[in-house]
């Protein structure tokens, strides 16, 4: 019932989806590009329309205050502490390890604002996990979105980091605040 709600709610904003949900029960899931906290209520919608399972978000810690941060876990976040990224990383992979279903969406920029060089994070917690990486979007222009391909990593982030953000750039995609997001 929510799943159609959601779907529901999905199109009634003018969102179409053009896909389905990963097939693996652990995954990673690239959401690009990320320049609005709208971005995350999309997604939301998007993947539970699907009915395959809740997927999670990081989200900056500071968001986490009173019933906002229960309203958030409700919804897939995960309290994010950014001044420690190895910290970060860890408790991801250990996540990954104790739940049967654990599909996480991040953003490689990890930003709303505009960069040109994309974190490689994500990259070392789907080596370190056993995941694969899905290259999922957003377009506000066309209003379309998806879970996109599946990416077959490397042992080099850095060189899959900018293989993948020459497939976006190929994309054509547009932000919401089409300034927050730059190709190279």
């Amino acid at each position: 019932m929510w799943a159609k709600f959601c779907g529901f709610l999905l199109r009634a904003l003018g969102w179409t989806a053009d896909s389905g949900p990963v097939e693996e029960q652990k995954a990673i899931i690239l959401g690009v590009p990320h320049t609005s906290i709208w971005d995350f209520l999309i997604s939301y919608l998007f993947y539970t329309s699907l009915d395959a399972g809740k997927a999670k978000v990081m989200i900056k810690k500071e968001f986490f205050v009173g019933p906002m941060g229960w309203l958030l876990r409700k919804l897939g976040g995960i309290p994010t502490d950014r001044t420690n990224a190895t910290t970060l990383v860890k408790s991801l992979i250990t996540e990954f390890e104790k739940d049967d279903y654990f599909v996480l969406a991040i953003a490689p920029e990890g930003t709303r604002k505009a960069v040109k060089k994309w974190k490689t994070g994500y990259h070392t917690i789907a080596r370190a996990a056993g995941v694969p990486v899905y290259l999922g979007y957003f377009d506000w222009k066309t209003k379309r979105i998806g879970v996109g391909k599946k990416f077959e990593l490397s042992d080099d982030a850095r060189a899959d980091t900018d293989r993948i953000q020459a497939i976006y750039e190929t994309m054509h995609l547009v932000g919401k605040h089409p300034d927050g997001y730059i190709t190279k």
